[in-house]
This record gives structure tokens, sequence and C-alpha cells, in this order.
């Protein structure tokens, strides 16, 4: 212990790297390293990078039960660094991860810290500007985990543009993106909705680190102002490395397996096959009720506070798929999120007409606001084959990944 001590202390006395601003989106990136052979190093770990920039500042932070440095919380470690908090923002999810999906959280007071904890999704989701001026900088440290649907990239973009607005500088500590292939048809912008609001493919083969960089880039921003952002980025990362989380970033992403089927298998929410929901193995099976006799594999749902409290096919014997021993190393190495199943479960529903209805869920998201089009249902139920699907999603996808290119940290 004392070992660590000294080194740590050793670490945040040694100068403050020199930043060189990129004048066309006012950032600032510590260039990282990249060796195959050494461990990969999450920002947040790299201490030296920017806890002296924080001395002497009041702080805001936006994290949640991902924003961790080993076994510890990132807010207890920095605040034994000495370093101020003015108070935390969470969001989905509330600052903790224990609310359920969807479920609006309330302010409150963190029992660890004692910071008052603002929610960013419940009655506002970005920081007033009054919050703003109360505070020198913001961090921004969560898992994300390279989806259009997953709101974590929602959540960064009004962190920017609240910042943007009260012209403060955004410190991001970068995290690897566990799926980091580029995949999917680009959202048309006719479908923009909370889970999907930006013209990306479904995996988006990028970081927070970059997707900031790019969100400054493309002039994602009201009036297309910018975000002064410094970014700590990965040490040790690319983007075809494995990268194991050491922690769930959602209630329903708590294993590798479900991080890694998630680009996959989000899709069924906008049909009427449960995804595992309301199971400790959720997105890593799929079924319902009416596939009884077509699969032997089956599992039944129930209402699991802080998880899904309200899940398809409650208290109902669902027949299909066990993905749970699915070779993740194989669909990472593909690079492509798996079709095949979408288009098996369809041929394989007896009441097609009902496939893409999801009206009788409470928790009911449109099958074209997450494909990002209204094609993809079109060509199911025509029978097209996944070549043609593939071959429809271009040349937006090819468009996107040139793009893309512009604001890539890693190899």
């Amino acid at each position: 212990m004392r070992l660590l001590l000294l080194v740590l202390v050793v670490l945040l006395t040694l100068p403050r790297p020199s930043a060189v601003p990129l004048a066309a989106r006012s950032d600032t990136v510590v260039r990282s390293t990249f060796s195959a052979k050494e461990p990969i190093r999450t920002g947040a770990e790299q201490f030296a990078a920017y806890v002296p920039y924080l001395r002497g500042k009041r702080v805001g932070l936006v994290g949640n039960q991902t924003s961790v440095v080993g076994k510890k919380h990132l807010v207890d470690t920095l605040q034994q660094l000495g370093i101020t908090f003015g108070m935390i923002f969470g969001p989905e999810h509330g600052f903790r991860g224990n609310a359920s999906n969807g479920a609006h959280v309330q302010d409150a007071v963190d029992t660890t810290t004692g910071l008052p904890v603002v929610s960013l999704y419940g009655a506002q989701r970005k920081p007033t500007l009054a919050q703003l001026q109360a505070l020198d900088i913001m961090i921004f440290d969560l898992q994300d985990v390279g989806c259009r649907f997953y709101t974590t990239i929602n959540t960064l973009r009004d962190i920017m543009e609240a910042c943007a607005a009260a012209d403060k500088e955004l410190v991001l500590l970068d995290r690897p993106n566990p799926n980091g292939y580029v995949d999917g048809p680009v959202l048309d912008m006719r479908l923009k909705s909370g889970i999907g609001q930006f013209p990306v493919p479904i995996t988006h083969g990028m970081t927070l680190g970059e997707f900031a960089q790019m969100i400054n880039g493309e002039g994602w921003l009201p009036n297309q102002k910018a975000c002064k952002l410094k970014i700590i980025p990965v040490k040790n990362y690319s983007h075809t490395a494995p990268y194991t989380l050491p922690m769930g970033p959602s209630p329903n992403l708590m294993s590798q397996q479900a991080v890694g089927l998630y680009p996959s298998l989000c899709l069924f929410e906008g049909t009427v096959i449960s995804q595992g929901r309301g199971t400790y193995m959720p997105f890593s099976v799929l079924g319902s009720p009416a596939l009884k006799g077509k699969y032997p594999f089956s599992f039944t749902p129930v209402s699991l506070p802080g998880k899904s409290e309200t899940p398809l096919y409650q208290d109902q014997m669902c027949y299909g798929l066990d993905l749970r021993n699915y070779n993740l190393t194989a669909l990472r190495r593909a690079g492509k999120i798996n079709l095949g199943w979408l288009l098996e479960l369809y041929r394989a529903s007896p009441n097609k007409a009902q496939f893409f209805d999801r009206t009788q869920s409470k928790q009911m998201n449109n099958f074209d606001a997450l494909a990002g089009t209204t094609l993809l249902k079109e060509q199911i139920i025509a029978g097209k084959s996944e070549q043609e699907i593939r071959q429809s999603w271009e040349p937006q996808l090819s468009a996107y990944k040139a793009m893309r290119k512009k604001y890539t940290l890693y190899p």
C-alpha cells in the first residue's frame, strides 16, 4: 500500500502534458500510445494526464457505476487526491446504475460522498446554465457499448451542448468500445428519436472521445457551436482489440456476452420476440410463447425490480434461441451484426403479420426507429436475402466510414 501511494505521489507531481489545440474543434487530445503487448489503460486510470489540470477547480462529473478505476469509483478516488467536486450528474439508470430501463430518475444526494446528484434522465436531460456557472470544469466518464440506440452518445451530445453554451471545458476520460466495428444502415434522420439521434450506422465503431470529436467536427451542436474538449485517450488500444468490461454498463447488460450480442439483439425490441428481459440472462437469449414446439430451449421472464419490472411475456414460458455460449470472438472478427437470427425467427413465427407489432408491450419500441430505416422491415417481410439487405446499406455506409476516419484516435 505504501509503495502504491508513493507511485501516485510521483505521478501527480509530474509536469502537466502540453496541450496542442485543434483549431477547427477547440479540442485538446493527450496523444495515446499503442502496444498490443501492454495492457489497455482507460483515460480515467491515467491520473498524471488530468489530475493536475483539475486542481484548484470546482469540478462537475457525468458518471455512473462504470466510472471506476480498479474496483473504486472515480469520484471517491479523486476526492482522496484532493479534487473538489461541486455536483454529480447521473444519466439513464442513475449515478449508481440501479434504475430500471427507461425509468425516470430523481435528484438525490450520494450517500457515499454526500455530493448532490442531478438526474439527467428525469425532469432535465442536461445541466442548466446556473448549474454549470457554479462549476469551473466538467468531467465525462461513462462506458459506452458502441451502438446508435444506446443512449450514452445522446447524453454526451447534451453535455457538450450545455458546456458550449456555458463556455465550460469538458474533460473526457475515454474508454474502449467493446463493439468497435462499423455496420448496419445509417439512420434516416426522418426517423430521429430518443433511440436514434445521429446519422450513423447501428454500430458506429468509435469511442466516446472519437464520437465527441465527430459531434464538434460535423456541427451537430445547435448553431454549429463547438464544445471545448480535453480528451484523455485510452492507452494500448485499437478498435479490433478485445476488451472485457470491468462491470455491466446498464441493468440489462450485465455480462460480456450480453454486451457483445447487444448490437444484434436490440433490434428484437421492435418485434414480438423477447430478448430475455426479466431473466438473469438478458440479451443472451431470444424467444416467445408462440415458438413452442419449434425450439427446445425455454425461459420464463419475471418481474425483476431495478432491471425489468414489467418484461414482455411476464410469467409466460418462451421458446427460442440460447446464445449464452455463442462465439463472440468470431462475431467481433467478422465485424458485422448478426442478421441471421432476425431472419430465422421471422420465418419461424406463426403469425408474421404481428411480428413487428409491440403494442402489447409496456416497453414498446418502434422497429423502424431501432433499425434507422423503414426498408429493413419491408425487406424481411419480402423475403430478401441477407446479402441483398446489406447491399441496400450502401453507399451511405461507405460514406460514413470515410467521414469517421477524420475523427479516429486509435488504429
